[in-house]
């Protein structure tokens, strides 16, 4: 079915996933090259405007009237079994045809006949989410369309210059430009093919069947790499991609998106994990609790851009964040604040000036401020330090305050308020079916390819592109030449349990060295959910595992820059990202980063000459004998 459907019946279930049609391109592809004239077309002149399906209750039968009266020399061809409605009611005229049903083996040769295709449907409840088949072969048989705002055939096609868009009172019109865009020339089909050249029902049978995969592997705990090896269809990239994109996290997959939609690209997305998103990844568990895989992701941001951007892909539920911290047996408000000071103290605090006089009385100027112990003692003094930082950073950081950058400690502030919201962004939301359907939404384009479970080793000579986008770690694009960048790492444990609610807030903080684990986290204030259950993460910091966190250090700086040296040398690769710049961002500041990254891309694509030819031999490609590239994914 259509996208539509599955936004209207997507919360029906936790793992639902749309599949609008696609299309047997060489099937169809027939149209184009037969010149057979069929016998029943004998009598019928051009210019012939046909169509093929059930002619039922969602046809627009006084649309069809009303074309035939007013352009009375064009041949109406209607093809197919009349179901639901009355032949009565059928309108009669010289220039209507009504030559029954046809088998599908048949179908290329009467697109062959004419000059025009249409998708004359009612606009009503029986049309609302259909997803018409005939569109893409329609197309695929080298045939403008013309068709009413279903809205499915609008959303997916409606940017076409071979799809005309228009209700009744501007059918007629639009036909008129279609016979016309038939008559031009044969220009115009370089984009449709495009379109459609990645709605091979192969395609959508092996996504299909690598869900099933996933889901059986989910519930027999089988890992998803411990799967068969998958093989793409030759078929899928029997034309070169143009951009490669490594990692389906937010600096992927907002190039992939704005590459597609925006300079008609095709784009392989490959991620090796067996899901998109990155570690903003959401699911809904076994309780129907929608939690974050990889720790709790906070969307905040003071960007217009980045906020206008993302509402395309999903509608928000507000959000603030708010944090609570164990410290001396009580839970506080953190960031500290006018409210934390005097819960801690025992004070009564009543302005903004008091809690900033307060402060300053226990402030210990430093002279040159180099490191993270310095930005907070500098500010609120050793005592407020100990209590609230110097093990939280012993933990996370795997070392003292003392050798960290101060870069680590400013990111959380000191106030004099009684604010207690974490973060003070003007934009504080959270998406609503969560981050996953978002980037489901920012994917869902025909000329975006996602394999998952697919290391860039895998395809790096077996994939044939032009220009790779690399999100992945820099170091281990070079091979680790100089070395590996250092990073932090986090283990999660995951906790459903048998009770509405766990904790106050959305994430509680414990400073204290002897305990084990940084924070906690419970999602159901984060999502809005209500439920009889609740799901709770604990974040422990760990030295090894997936990167995370860049280690804030001078000498970890000067390597990356050696690394940084190499990256600006390749002119066929571009850098986005935290893993691929070594830099710690929030979220919004990796979208900013790849829109950006994607008008200076743009701007290149201006100036960039005319490719007369894939780089099959610089990528790899091997060569079978009907001359298409083939790749193995895993």
């Amino acid at each position: 079915g259509g996208y539509s459907l599955y936004e209207a019946k997507k919360d029906r279930h936790a793992n639902i996933h749309p599949f609008p049609s696609s299309v047997d391109v060489a099937h169809f592809g027939k149209a184009r090259t037969s010149h057979a004239s069929l016998d029943e077309y004998a009598d019928i002149p051009r210019p012939r405007l046909g169509f093929y399906g059930v002619i039922d209750e969602r046809m627009d039968l006084e649309l069809l009237a009303q074309i035939a009266d007013q352009r009375p020399a064009w041949q109406i061809v209607m093809l197919g079994p009349v179901v639901k409605v009355s032949e009565a009611d059928l309108p009669r005229r010289p220039n209507i045809h009504y030559l029954g049903g046809r088998n599908y083996a048949d179908l290329p040769a009467h697109l062959a006949n004419w000059d025009v295709a249409l998708m004359p449907f009612a606009i009503n409840e029986s049309t609302k989410f259909i997803s018409p088949t005939k569109t893409p072969e329609y197309l695929a048989g080298g045939r403008p369309v013309v068709s009413t705002p279903i809205t499915d055939v609008a959303r997916h096609y409606g940017d076409l210059e071979s799809v005309f868009i228009a209700d009744r009172a501007g059918f007629v019109e639009a036909c008129d430009k279609a016979l016309a865009l038939a008559a031009s020339g044969q220009d115009w089909l370089a984009k449709t093919d495009e379109r459609l050249s990645g709605l091979s029902w192969d395609t959508t049978a092996g996504q299909m069947a690598a869900l099933v995969s996933d889901a059986a592997a989910a519930k027999t705990r089988v890992p998803r790499k411990q799967a068969a090896p998958r093989t793409i269809p030759s078929r899928q990239i029997s034309k070169p991609y143009d951009y490669l994109i490594v990692g389906a996290g937010f600096a992927g997959s907002v190039l992939a998106e704005r590459l597609a939609t925006r300079l008609n690209k095709r784009v392989l997305v490959i991620d090796q994990r067996p899901h998109i998103g990155g570690n903003a990844y959401d699911f809904h568990n076994a309780s129907g609790v929608l939690m974050h895989q990889y720790g709790p992701h906070i969307f905040h941001t003071n960007s217009a851009e980045v906020f206008d951007y993302l509402s395309r892909f999903t509608t928000w539920r507000p959000y603030e964040h708010r944090v609570r911290a164990v410290v001396d047996g009580k839970r506080v408000p953190m960031p500290i604040n006018r409210t934390t000071l005097n819960e801690l103290y025992g004070l009564d605090l009543t302005s903004d000036a008091c809690a900033e006089t307060f402060l300053a009385g226990r402030a210990e100027p430093v002279e040159r401020i180099r490191t993270s112990r310095d930005v907070v003692v500098n500010a609120i003094g050793r005592d407020l330090y100990e209590k609230f930082f110097q093990g939280y950073t012993r933990k996370q950081w795997g070392m003292d305050p003392d050798e960290l950058d101060k870069s680590v400690t400013a990111r959380v502030p000191t106030r004099t308020s009684t604010d207690d919201r974490y973060f003070q962004d003007k934009y504080q939301f959270m998406p609503a079916d969560g981050y996953t359907q978002m980037f489901a939404n920012m994917l869902n384009n025909p000329l975006i390819t996602v394999e998952l479970g697919v290391s860039y080793e895998d395809v790096r000579d077996t994939v044939d592109y032009e220009h790779l986008v690399y999100t992945g770690p820099i170091d281990a694009f070079f091979d680790y030449r100089f070395g590996k960048l250092p990073y932090r790492s986090l283990r999660f444990r995951h906790l459903t349990l048998d009770r509405e609610w766990f904790q106050e807030v959305g994430t509680v903080n414990f400073p204290d060295e002897k305990t084990p684990w940084t924070r906690i986290s419970e999602y159901k204030h984060i999502t809005g959910q209500t439920s009889a259950r609740t799901t709770v993460t604990y974040e422990y910091p760990a030295a090894e595992g997936d990167p995370y966190y860049p280690v804030p250090r001078p000498e970890n700086q000067a390597l990356y820059k050696k690394y940084e040296a190499l990256a600006l040398a390749q002119t066929d690769v571009t850098f986005c990202g935290r893993l691929a710049t070594y830099r710690y961002y929030n979220m919004d500041q990796v979208v900013g980063q790849a829109l950006a990254t994607f008008r200076r891309i743009a701007e290149r694509e201006k100036q960039a000459p005319v490719l007369l030819a894939p780089r099959h031999a610089e990528s790899g490609v091997r060569e079978t004998g009907d001359n298409v590239g083939t790749a193995v994914l895993r």
